[in-house]
């Protein structure tokens, strides 16, 4: 023999280093008695080792005990086939020889298995049949006429047997026969009355390619059995799992009779069971994984028990083994992990993944997928069918807490028991996407015109419904000089001065940018609205008269009102504001002047033939202050000299003569801004009546008075009269001779306008040249 396997595995040099660790070893059925199997090499240089075979499964004498021999120091085992071997592929395949080697106290046991492989160079007749003293088979003479007798061991497909030894009557009841399938018949006629006969029968096999091979086939009828042979045991299916070893026992049957003996008659030859001959054991001869033997799930036997003395005495038994596939390995992803990163704008029904899932057990077999949710919990973005991740709803990062990470897992079941499952992690990130532009609302801000610098105005409110929502930036495109709005709370404020008669309405335009609210940091979106600012009027301008400073003669008539001059003002810078109040605030000592609007009216209303006809000069202070509803009221006052010289039969010159200071006479104008209170109308109604009926009691004592004093003021009104003509004759000391006449009659008019006494104030007139002192005030003067 050749040996087919040499030396294949070395071990370690010491005993300690040894590992349990199993060894294989593929032979031929070619080889035959004394092949080496298996070489071993051990060191054990302290004590004298030992190498031993333990057992066998399934059970056999194929194999001789191994040998160990010393060979340069090292000890060589070897593990050999033994006379008796025939290996067949077909009858056992698997061998499973466990070993075990002493060195001291040092013990290592480990299984060395012998896979059997078909040759597919050898064809010869097997069994028994083709050895030299043939093959013996006993059967009753009542056997059924064609009962199959025997079955061949074919070594090939496409083997034609024959049978060539003569059967020639009256031995011979009638000729026996053999099928393609090697099965050998009984007569046609059967066996009866053919006890003790015995008919030897030479068998020719023939093969393809001229090969041939044959056999000795003896057959020996006996009597009819006088005690009936049968089983314990009725028809039965008997499951048994996968991942028994070779040589586990599968079922034990047992027959009533005499020294029984057992034998599989079907299937032959029979590769995955074998059933012991005297204890009627069935046991698996190799392993029966489904995964690679589909066709070894389900197996009908048909055993035969029969008396070793008498082998016709028989009986048969049918049963099916069942092959249960068991789980020992869970099912198989790819992907094993799933981490993909999506946009919130995924359309609803968008594939992530496709995941396939074997199970190593049952490759083909069907699983099931189950998706499991973790955070967050029962979403209902993802859904899966059948194995196939898909997205189920619109992903929506736009409200707080909505962009999930999702994280959820893929449970794939089998169907084998004990149930296996897979989990396969999935991570789905959901980015945010900016879909949306931002935008405000139009808004309109009301600004006082005399508002300050960086007064504030307003806010505007940007919304954007991508989340987050604040994330808005505010500008205002090419910069404004007069507004500047706040880049991150938009709020808007004054820079720059306001005149409300420049400009009105200002319509300021602001940009909204967002940020941070997509995956990429560089995308932006924009919008913009038109803020509008009103300017609120302020009154800032003080009405101007023309002229500011009137000087003019008249002459009045006792009894009767006659009006004096009008106070013309305006303010320049707004001409469209045209309601202005007057009120006489100086000068006006003995109330004879009156305002009607801006008319300035003389009231003589002192009748009697006492009063004394004599020149007066009055300066009055005329306050003139805007009316209108801006605030504040601004007022400004306007000087009107007034010579008053009262009528007389004498005087030749009856008309008003009117002299007004020429612009040369730049007087000095004293503004004054000033709240004033404004009475309700019934107050001043009944203010008026008071005052008058007051007026009218002081007038009937004034003229009672006035009665007593007549006789003492001619005398200088003579003089007073004299230089009053002469003024009125427009002589080139009259406006000083006119200012001077007044101080000359304070003693008497203690009341006067130029009685009073606080001055705040120093100028020069330009025309004369000399100095006065005035009142901001009233506008009162004194010369010096």
């Amino acid at each position: 023999m050749v040996l087919l396997r040499p030396l294949v595995l070395l071990l370690a040099l010491v005993v300690s280093d040894l590992h349990c660790l199993p060894w294989f070893v593929n032979v031929s059925e070619s080889q035959g008695p004394g092949t080496i199997l298996q070489s071993f090499s051990f060191n054990c240089s302290s004590h004298t080792p030992t190498l031993e075979l333990l057992h066998v499964q399934p059970p056999t004498t194929f194999f001789n005990p191994p040998s160990l021999t010393r060979w340069q120091g090292i000890y060589v085992g070897k593990m050999t086939l033994s006379s008796s071997a025939r290996l067949d592929a077909l009858t056992v395949n698997h061998y499973e020889l466990q070993l075990r080697f002493t060195c001291g106290n040092h013990v290592m046991e480990g299984p060395l298995s012998v896979d059997v492989q078909r040759d597919p160079g050898r064809i010869q007749c097997a069994g028994r049949f083709a050895s030299p003293a043939g093959e013996i088979i006993q059967v009753p003479e009542t056997v059924t006429p064609g009962t199959r007798l025997y079955t061949l061991l074919l070594p090939g497909q496409g083997a034609q047997m024959s049978i060539t030894s003569a059967q020639d009557p009256p031995y011979f009841p009638g000729p026996f026969s053999i099928n393609g399938q090697g099965w050998l018949q009984a007569p046609s006629q059967g066996l009866k009355g053919q006890a003790q006969k015995v008919f030897q029968l030479q068998i020719l096999v023939t093969f393809g390619q001229g090969q041939s091979c044959c056999g000795m086939l003896t057959v020996k009828v006996l009597p009819a059995p006088s005690s009936q042979v049968s089983f314990l045991q009725q028809a039965q299916n008997i499951t048994i799992p996968e991942n028994l070893v070779p040589g586990s026992k599968v079922v034990q049957v047992q027959a009533r009779g005499f020294n029984m003996r057992y034998e599989i008659l079907s299937p032959v030859p029979c590769r995955l069971f074998s059933i012991g001959r005297v204890d009627g054991v069935v046991r698996t001869t190799s392993p029966l994984e489904l995964a690679q033997a589909p066709d070894a799930a389900v197996t009908r036997l048909r055993v035969k028990a029969f008396e070793r003395l008498r082998p016709w005495a028989s009986a048969e038994l049918d049963f099916r083994v069942d092959v249960q596939s068991v789980n020992r390995w869970p099912p198989r992803c790819t992907p094993a992990l799933l981490v993909t990163q999506i946009p919130e704008t995924t359309p609803v029904g968008t594939v992530l993944n496709t995941f396939t899932c074997t199970d190593p057990d049952s490759p083909g077999s069907t699983l099931d997928y189950q998706l499991l949710f973790h955070s967050p919990a029962g979403a209902a973005s993802l859904c899966l069918q059948d194995r196939v991740l898909e997205v189920n709803a619109t992903l929506d990062c736009d409200t707080p807490g909505a962009c999930f990470h999702h994280a959820a897992s893929i449970l794939v079941l089998d169907s084998g028991q004990p149930l296996m499952t897979t989990e396969v992690p999935v991570l789905v990130m959901v980015t945010p996407v900016n879909e949306f532009s931002p935008a405000c609302v139009p808004r309109t801000f009301r600004v006082r015109e005399d508002a300050g610098p960086h007064a504030l105005l307003g806010s505007v409110v940007g919304k954007d419904m991508d989340y987050p929502h604040d994330s808005i930036e505010y500008s205002t495109p090419g910069g404004s000089a007069t507004f500047a709005v706040d880049r991150l709370s938009g709020e808007v404020r004054l820079l720059g001065p306001l005149d409300y008669e420049l400009q009105k309405l200002h319509r300021l335009t602001v940009l909204l940018t967002d940020h941070s609210q997509d995956q990429d940091p560089t995308c932006h979106r924009s919008g913009s609205c038109t803020i509008t600012i009103e300017v609120e009027d302020v009154n800032d301008h003080a009405p101007e008269c023309e002229p500011p400073f009137q000087e003019l003669t008249i002459h009045t008539h006792l009894g009767r009102s006659m009006e004096v001059t009008r106070v013309s003002c305006q303010v320049p810078q707004e001409p469209q504001r045209l309601a202005f109040s007057y009120s006489i605030v100086g000068g006006n000592s003995r109330s004879q002047f009156s305002l009607q609007g801006a008319v300035l009216v003389h009231n003589d209303l002192m009748l009697g033939p006492s009063w004394p006809e004599q020149p007066h000069t009055y300066e009055l202070l005329i306050r003139v202050a805007d009316a209108g509803p801006s605030t504040p009221h601004l007022s400004t006052t306007a000087t009107v000299i007034v010579h008053l010289v009262p009528w007389r039969a004498s005087t030749v010159a009856t008309s008003a003569h009117r002299a007004t200071v020429t612009s040369m006479m730049t007087p000095l104008l004293v503004t004054d801004t000033e709240a004033f209170w404004q009475p309700e109308p019934w107050f001043v109604v009944v203010l008026t009546v008071t005052s008058a009926l007051l007026l009218l009691a002081l007038g009937w004592l004034l003229s009672r008075l006035l009665r007593g004093l007549a006789q003492v003021l001619q005398a200088p009104s003579k003089s007073t009269q004299a230089l009053l003509l002469n003024s009125i004759q427009g002589t080139e000391g009259s406006v000083e001779r006119f200012m001077e006449a007044p101080r000359m009659e304070t003693p008497q008019a203690p009341s006067s306008v130029m009685s009073l006494q606080h001055f705040d104030g120093r100028a020069q007139d330009p025309r004369t040249g000399r100095d006065y002192l005035f009142n901001t005030h009233t506008g009162a003067r004194r010369w010096l």
